[in-house]
């Protein structure tokens, strides 16, 4: 146990304040929550205590507290008066709107991005989008995750709108949670055919409408996979799995 002296900030030398030793560790917790919950590996509607997080991650209240309120905010968690707290659902209207959010801004990204983009930059990210490594297919998963996330950012810093990279990080982030539990649950990868490819055309060939369109298309093609999948999913799970049980990979947060 820290004692109080160890937990406050420490002026260094170049006038600059450490992190409090407290913070740090809420910060590594809530990297690696925020991790789990977003690939599913913590299931939605997952229930778990303030003490259980305190004692997977060795933190202690006000760790744990700090890093609990981080994830409340950004809507990850949900605060269960005298129970506790709950991994946030996922529902059908949630996929409706990240992705019709998304059918918006990716076009607009694509055609801002047109003539500006780093073509071996974005074909090593389209190759790794379909590597097949030899794991299961929930790390399979996962990969293809990473490398679309990537994929797609690329494209959006292209296009030089700060607000709007910030803004579809963010969807992206959702879209990743919406995708592991639809194709994670169903242990199915997902199979974007050649749009990235056409994507990638359209923009080095400085071809703005159809780097729009080919955009549009992809993402309204990717939410009929997802809803597909996700509804499946949820019907399978229920989307409530008790905190002790078992998920994707190491199960729940206990």
């Amino acid at each position: 146990m820290l004692n109080a002296l160890e937990d406050e900030p420490v002026l260094l030398k170049s006038n600059v304040l450490a992190v409090p030793p407290s913070t740090l560790r809420a910060n590594q917790a809530y990297d690696l929550m925020r991790r789990a919950i977003v690939s599913c590996r913590i299931l939605p509607g997952t229930r778990f205590t303030e003490a259980e997080v305190m004692e997977r991650y060795e933190l202690g209240k006000a760790s744990c507290r700090i890093a609990l309120q981080r994830l409340i905010q950004e809507g990850f968690v949900i605060s269960i008066p005298r129970q506790g707290y709950r991994v946030a659902p996922v529902t059908v209207r949630d996929v409706d709107e990240v992705f019709a959010l998304r059918v918006v801004l990716e076009p607009l990204a694509a055609r801002a991005a047109t003539g500006r983009v780093n073509r071996a930059h974005l074909e090593r990210l389209e190759r790794a989008c379909r590597d097949r490594v030899v794991v299961d297919v929930g790390n399979q998963i996962d990969f293809f995750l990473e490398a679309n996330r990537s994929f797609h950012m690329a494209i959006a810093v292209a296009a030089g709108n700060q607000r709007l990279c910030r803004t579809l990080s963010g969807l992206l982030d959702e879209m990743t949670r919406l995708v592991a539990l639809g194709f994670g649950v169903q242990q199915v990868r997902p199979n974007i055919e050649n749009d990235h490819t056409q994507i990638i055309d359209c923009l080095v060939a400085g071809d703005a409408d159809g780097a729009e369109l080919v955009a549009r298309r992809h993402v309204e093609t990717f939410r009929e996979m997802t809803m597909q999948k996700v509804v499946q999913s949820l019907r399978d799970t229920a989307a409530l799995v008790p905190v002790g049980a078992k998920s994707r990979t190491d199960g729940g947060i206990a």
